[in-house]
Parts: structure tokens; sequence; C-alpha cells
């Protein structure tokens, strides 16, 4: 009898929850991630180590007897929620993705994209924190020269790498993986002299609230990019649901 398998999508400090619970109660699945750091975040099982692209997707699901999706990807990592959402509708798989709750607290300035920000004069002359991730750092790579641009990357080569290619250099960067407390956020603020910090809507687990809390302590503006629209065919909030859907899955 072949080892059927859920996919579950990961590089989320949910996504280990999940993970761990499936260990937990014997449902087995297999996690992909697209770094090497992202491994450590997982129990003892199967893991894929890489960016999963149209072309070897359907060769994975085969070797892996994938008969359930859970995606439990960050919110901004569209572009493999829509491989997944597509690949479960043509293989008529069931899919279920794990969406952070929006934060409610203190107000921040937000916009649609980074594009939208960088059109306004919003960030000239100010001293910027970004902690939107090594991939958006580019989109900044042209505004070292009008602003004071600090940002907070992954420790790994790659985040760095990326980080350096975009102009930052090392007095301007700080490598640390969340969660990161409140008392950490602020000194690191106060170090810098932020005025601005940009992030993404990214939930609690992301730091949200805490960058939230912070900025009405600092009296430090918050500006916030909004997570993309992207229509999932069954979602939920509830990890409780998640292990629900996994059994239900395992037992058909």
């Amino acid at each position: 009898m072949c080892d059927r398998r859920i996919w579950l999508i990961g590089g989320t400090q949910e996504s280990a929850q999940i993970a761990r619970a499936c260990v937990d109660q014997s449902i087995p699945c297999i996690v992909t991630v697209t770094t090497e750091s992202a491994r450590s975040l997982y129990p003892p099982m199967p893991i894929r180590v890489g960016k999963l692209t149209p072309a070897d997707l359907k060769m994975f699901l085969r070797e892996h007897f994938i008969f359930a999706i859970v995606d439990a990807s960050h919110p901004f990592a569209i572009e493999i929620s829509q491989l997944a959402i597509a690949i479960a509708a043509e293989l008529k798989l069931p899919y279920l993705r794990f969406e952070r709750s929006n934060v409610v607290g203190e107000p921040s300035l937000n916009f649609f994209s980074f594009a939208a920000l960088l059109e306004t004069d919003l960030l000239i002359g100010e001293r910027v924190l970004l902690t939107v991730g090594y991939r958006s750092l580019p989109q900044f790579a042209q505004w070292h020269d009008r602003a004071v641009l600090f940002a907070r990357i992954l420790p790994s080569i790659e985040a760095l790498s990326a980080a350096q290619a975009a102009g930052f250099t090392s007095d301007r960067l700080i490598a640390l993986r969340p969660p990161i407390s409140a008392e950490l956020e602020a000194a690191l603020w106060r170090q810098w002299q932020i005025s601005i910090v940009v992030t993404k809507a990214s939930g609690t687990a992301g730091g949200e609230a805490v960058k939230r809390q912070v900025a009405a302590e600092l009296g430090v503006r918050l500006v916030t990019i909004d997570r993309p629209s992207l229509s999932y065919p069954q979602q939920t909030s509830n990890l409780m649901e998640v292990m629900r859907f996994c059994q239900a899955k395992l037992r058909q």
C-alpha cells in the first residue's frame, strides 16, 4: 500500500504547529519550504526544500501520493498559493488555506502595495526601518539617497545577499528570526532613531501586533502594506479546524 501524504505548504510558525500536530496524531504529511534555514522549524518528518514550479509540481504530488493540501504559507507568498489552488482544482484534491487573522489594534497608515507607497513622498528625509522581507528590498534600492534606510532580515545567506544587492550596508542591517519581543523591537528603533517603520499585514505571528504597540508607545509612524487579495476556495484561521480537515481527509 502506498504511503499517502498531506502536502503542508510551510515556512510560517503556524505551519510548524500544524506539522507537530500531524506528527503527534500520526497524520502522514510532507512539508515544503523555500529555504534550508526554515527546516529547523519542524520536527523530524519529510521536508522538501526549494521552490516548487508548475513544471515539477505534478511529479511532486505523484511521488508523494498527495491526497490533500494544507496551505499555511505566508500571507504574502501568493505565488505558491495560486499554484496550489490551481493544481487542487485540476486534480480534484481537497485544499484548505490557513489564513492568519487580521490584527486589530493601534492604527497604521495602510497602502495596497509597495509601489503605491513609493509613489508618495512619505519616506523622503526619514529614518526608515523596513521589516518587509528580503525579497521586497530591491523595490527600495533607488531610495538610499532620499531616505536613511535600515532593514531587518532573516539570518540567512540568501537574505543577506539580497539585502546587500539592494544597496544595504552592514551597519544598516540586522538579522533576527521572529518572534521579536516588544522590548527588543523598541530598543532597536531607539538605537537607530527610527521615524517610520514599514511592515506587512502579516498578522500577530508575523509581529504586526507588537509593531503597532511599539509604534504607539514611541510615537513612530507605522506604514503597513495590505495583504494581496486572493480568493481561497476554503480557508480558516482556526488550527483545530485544520487538524479536523486533515483527519477527515485521511479517513476518506
